[in-house]
């Protein structure tokens, strides 16, 4: 039995992620697949930057930008620091949204 589209190669993105054969596969798995956010300061994005700047494993494998590393940069991250860093750079900035509303009673 094959394994699904999006744990093999043909369902993933050359530059990093899913591609729509792999998102159609995780679908049918039961799997409730969000767009990403890959600009802006959305939490969302702030929190797949800061879980993928802390995965194991290199960034670069014979020269080559591992899967990891393809997804930070399709997310605008160069690195596990840079990803890490604007992370903790989009939630200061969301943190201040907040509490600015709350002190203007909204």
């Amino acid at each position: 039995m094959k394994s699904p589209a999006w744990q093999r190669k043909e369902g993933k993105a050359p530059s990093g992620g899913l591609n729509e054969k792999g998102r159609a596969s995780a679908k049918a798995e039961g799997m409730n697949l969000k767009a990403p956010v890959k600009a802006g300061d959305n939490p969302r994005r702030a929190s797949f930057l800061a879980r993928m700047g802390n995965m194991p494993g290199p960034e670069r494998k014979n020269g080559e930008p591992t899967r990891l590393l393809l997804s930070l940069n399709a997310w605008g991250a160069s690195s596990k620091s840079d990803a890490k860093a604007k992370a903790k750079a989009i939630s200061a900035r969301n943190e201040g949204l907040v509490r600015g509303a709350m002190k203007n009673g909204k």
